[in-house]
């Protein structure tokens, strides 16, 4: 009953962000014709999330009801998404404002939600791996809820949904029961810097985040290098859409294994063995063997980002002290959005060399990743 519990509160809202980015830009269109437009207002609706993460983090940490903080952001999305859905009828800073407040209070139900995860779900392993079974739905319900409902209504339908579903996870987040961490009072400035200290001082916890951040250059650029080797390949980007959606899916299963039987290997080295592996099925992913080659090898690649995922969540929770555990998860939550941001922006800039270098430098990207998880120390590998 708790895993339902926790989905309940999480999923929700975490799928109302993914499609707001599809959503968001269909909705500029259909009501002023600027695509432009639609990448400022996703902008605004995820770009305050990195900024925000530390105060959110170091407020969960020292809440003694945690839920009714979770429950507020949900809130706050809901509006935010309901509001914004009259764009057109309303002028566009003022969309962008309301937005921006969404995106502000993200990381409550992203990162932060996380934190509590181990408390809430009896066995830690289980409990990520529904965490990160989370995560991949999300961001494979939402745009594609978004897609079926514009099909038939308007995009701004779609955007009222999503607030629905956001206000959805705002009433279920009390329920959940949330152990409030030990933070204790004092500046929070002080504990903001406790937190990003520990973060890159802490070897175990600097070589996870670190190696996890580097994969979402690595992902955030998928989508672009998809493109760009359909172009390169068929004369049109329409076989890049198939290659995304096979890595969604397998990214998806991979989640469904992982929730069933979840891996016993120590945290470390499933990270380490799943980045290799991603990594090399995307570079063979480069060769031209053909549509169907590369759409199973990407579809493969994705299989191995579910336990990867669920073993960072582990140890990011196992090495971080309960009284700044929300702050480290909300924190180094905004570094993977920032280097997904970032990951995209490279391989459109990448895309000039070919769309075949490009999907192989990611692989290149997955690789180094798991390289860097051979600095984790010996003297850790023994507490995972």
């Amino acid at each position: 009953m708790s895993v339902v519990r926790y989905l309940a509160a999480s999923l929700p809202p975490r799928m109302a962000s993914a499609g707001a980015a599809v959503a968001l830009p269909l909705l500029a269109v259909e009501r002023l014709g600027d695509v432009a437009v639609g990448g400022l207002l996703v902008a605004a609706s995820l770009g305050p999330s990195v900024l925000a993460a530390p105060l959110v983090g170091a407020a969960l940490d020292r809440a003694r009801r945690p839920a009714l903080l979770v429950a507020a952001a949900g809130i706050i999305t809901a509006a935010a998404f309901a509001v914004a859905a009259f764009l057109g009828q309303i002028p566009v800073p003022v969309a962008l404002v309301v937005l921006a407040a969404a995106g502000a209070v993200a990381p409550f139900y992203m990162g932060g939600l996380s934190s509590f995860v181990a408390g809430t779900i009896p066995d830690g392993r289980r409990a990520f791996a529904y965490d990160a079974l989370c995560y991949n739905v999300s961001a494979v319900a939402g745009p594609a809820l978004v897609a079926v409902i514009s099909m038939f209504l308007p995009a701004q339908t779609a955007l009222w949904v999503l607030a629905a579903a956001a206000a959805v996870g705002a009433v279920a987040a009390p329920a959940v029961g949330l152990r409030p961490h030990t933070g204790t009072g004092g500046s929070p400035w002080l504990a903001i810097k406790s937190g990003l200290h520990r973060i890159f001082s802490h070897r175990p916890l600097a070589v996870v985040t670190a190696s996890s951040t580097l994969t979402q250059l690595g992902q955030g650029g998928l989508a672009i290098a998809a493109v760009a080797l359909s172009i390169e390949r068929v004369g049109s980007p329409g076989d890049g859409a198939a290659v995304v959606t096979s890595f969604a899916i397998g990214s998806l299963l991979g989640a469904l294994y992982e929730t069933a039987r979840p891996t016993r290997r120590r945290p470390h080295s499933a990270m380490t063995a799943g980045f290799l592996a991603t990594g090399l099925l995307t570079i063979a992913a480069a060769f031209d063997l053909g549509t169907t080659w590369t759409v199973i090898a990407i579809g493969l690649s994705g299989v191995f980002t579910a336990p990867t995922a669920a073993a960072m969540l582990y140890l990011r929770n196992w090495h971080s002290p309960a009284h700044l555990k929300s702050q480290i998860f909300t924190v180094s939550a905004g570094f993977r959005a920032s280097a997904s941001a970032g990951g995209a922006a490279l391989a459109a800039s990448a895309a000039g060399f070919g769309g075949a270098a490009t999907v192989g430098a990611i692989g290149l990207v997955w690789m180094v990743s798991a390289a860097l998880m051979g600095a984790y120390p010996r003297a850790a590998q023994g507490t995972d």
